[in-house]
């Protein structure tokens, strides 16, 4: 297969989708990156499915305009609601996020799993669809309320995160699971916080590597791999850049950009 130098694209509602790239990043270090927060309208989660589907439209086409080659929507309300309108509609391939309950479901030893999730997410009939096939094990949803929004104002290690974190986990702990599934792309940016208070057995299983070796495949199978040296990824957020900087360690620039 030919080679590719376009980018990839990458959006989400706001910084979190951050973990995705990274993910795909540390696979793919040489594929030029572009990340798209769209943190003026974060959370998705809130949102009816008509909003979500039109945000992740207009996501796509800024992403479209910088020429990328395939998009990742490394966000799981906007692909539970919207990858289908998108694969409809754009003539360019889309990965989706989804939570990981496959492995979770194949490794529990209870039979009872967690999902930390937002409540568009858990609304959604991709992931209804998704957790029917899995009928002999207790899938415990929990709505993560405010935990977004905490993550987008750079309060991750508040009292408060600590607090409602504390009020989302402990009823699934008393249900006996051994495994928490992080159906949000913020979420991972929490896994400190969350070890603090699960038990050392519960195994916490977020979809970053699946959604990194997914893009990988579709690169090799359908579109080619960039042969450019190693480039500086970029990031446009349109609200308060210093928040997506401060994510990114102060290692990148974050461009303010109104979209």
């Amino acid at each position: 297969m030919n080679s590719n130098n376009q980018p990839i694209g990458i959006f989400d509602s706001g910084i979190g989708g951050t973990s995705i790239w990274s993910a795909i990043h540390q696979l793919l270090p040489n594929e030029k990156t572009i990340y798209l927060a769209d943190s003026k309208n974060a959370p998705y989660g809130q949102k009816s499915k008509e909003e979500i589907i039109a945000l992740s439209m207009k996501n796509t086409e800024f992403l479209l305009e910088m020429n990328c080659k395939l998009i990742v929507v490394a966000c799981n309300t906007a692909t539970t609601n919207a990858i289908q309108e998108l694969r409809s509609k754009y003539d360019v391939p889309f990965i989706g996020i989804e939570p990981a309950i496959k492995p979770a479901v194949t490794n529990s030893k209870t039979q009872i799993i967690g999902i930390l999730a937002t409540q568009g997410t858990l609304n959604s009939e991709l992931f209804h669809t998704a957790v029917a096939k899995y009928q002999d094990t207790k899938i415990i949803e929990q709505v993560g309320h405010g935990l977004v929004q905490l993550i987008e104002n750079g309060e991750i290690n508040s009292p408060e995160m600590t607090q409602l974190l504390q009020s989302y986990l402990t009823p699934m702990i008393e249900a006996n699971m051994d495994y928490l599934v992080l159906g949000c792309s913020h979420f991972p940016y929490l896994i400190p916080q969350i070890k603090k208070i699960l038990p050392d057995h519960i195994q916490i299983i977020d979809s970053g590597q699946a959604v990194a070796k997914q893009t990988q495949k579709i690169l090799a199978e359908r579109i080619g791999f960039s042969s450019a040296e190693k480039t500086e990824p970029i990031f446009y957020t349109n609200i308060n850049s210093e928040v997506l900087k401060e994510i990114l360690e102060n290692k990148y620039t974050a461009i303010e950009k109104d979209f």
